[in-house]
């Protein structure tokens, strides 16, 4: 009896299995935002918004999807809902997410907008309608970060012919403060693959000495091409003044043939529940001339810094490799 207990015992605290990616066989723009043991997804749907709640993002394909949001029939966030980011602020929950006006699905009639819930699960609870964030210029792909107490919006822009990264802080979750400044331009050529100049997709990163780290999106989303930039900027840096962020001057995650992963982009970073691990989530192809599609699929893997301080992203894996889920997952 007990041997018995004790293999019961060491079955229940066994490790989860290893998984591999991709996470599902579509979810473009993916985002992962973990509190405690729950890992939450989303993911751009077009018509909805929908989160997936799991304690083993390696089984995402397990998770129930939960529609938490329907755009309304008319107004200026009715259709193409893209680029769902799910944000945990001072205790209440907030999306903010692209969307377009209704028989205008074209730049000049993008925005970024926001929901808040204040229940502590976000699949359930109401979500108020917090509005359009009052942007500088037209634009998608909104995110949002805390650095020095104070809290920071950043999205892609549409000026001119590009889309550039430009930052602004924030009076609260829905309100913008000025100045907005621009902080980047595609002025690379790894920035003008597809025949578009284009930056989307910032996310913020936290490096362990204290520097800021900010990926984008690089290319247009349709080129084979499209990959990961990176800006940095010092510890003690002003966010706000775009002296201080430095271009990496080649991408920091493109595609890999040999793996057979196309186009991987558009990311976000996550932490394992025992804070040991750091995590990159992102879509891409599986094959060449692929586009931009609702086939990009969702994938995971594990990152690291240097000595240095900066992260190193790695290859993208192959769908044939193994890897074991966050550290910690349950």
């Amino acid at each position: 009896m007990a041997t018995l207990a004790l293999s019961l015992s060491a079955a229940a605290v066994a490790a989860p299995a290893p998984f591999t990616n991709p996470l599902l066989p579509s979810g473009p723009d993916p985002w992962i935002a973990r509190e405690g043991q729950d890992f939450y997804f989303m993911s751009t749907e077009g018509n909805r918004l929908v989160i997936r709640k799991t304690r083993n993002p390696g089984e995402m394909h397990a998770a129930t999807p939960v529609t938490v949001w329907t755009p309304p029939a008319h107004g200026p966030n009715a259709i193409s809902v893209w680029a769902p980011e799910l944000h945990r602020i001072h205790g209440r929950w907030f999306i903010y997410y692209t969307a377009a006006q209704d028989g205008h699905d074209d730049d000049d009639h993008r925005g970024i907008f926001v929901l808040e819930n204040d229940s502590p699960d976000p699949t359930k609870g109401a979500w108020t309608d917090r509005g359009q964030l009052k942007t500088a210029h037209h634009g998608i792909d909104g995110t949002v970060f805390e650095h020095g107490g104070k809290l920071y919006f950043v999205y892609s822009p549409y000026v001119g012919p590009e889309s550039d990264l430009a930052i602004a802080p924030m009076d609260n979750p829905w309100t913008l403060g000025a100045p907005e400044v621009i902080i980047a331009r595609p002025d690379q050529p790894f920035e003008q693959q597809g025949g578009r100049q284009i930056l989307e997709g910032p996310e913020f990163l936290q490096g362990p000495k204290g520097d800021l780290f900010l990926t984008y999106s690089a290319s247009a989303c349709w080129s084979d091409d499209y990959a990961l930039g990176m800006l940095h900027a010092a510890p003690g840096s002003n966010p706000l003044d775009p002296k201080v962020w430095q271009k990496s001057p080649n991408s920091v995650f493109h595609k890999d043939a040999a793996n057979s992963v196309y186009a991987p982009g558009h990311n976000g970073f996550f932490t394992s529940p025992d804070g040991k691990e750091n995590w990159i989530v992102y879509h891409a192809n599986p094959a060449a001339n692929m586009k931009c599609t609702a086939a990009r699929s969702p994938r995971m893997q594990r990152f690291t810094f240097d000595a240095a301080g900066r992260p190193v992203f790695g290859r993208p894996v192959a769908s044939t490799t193994k890897l074991a889920p966050p550290s910690g997952t349950r």
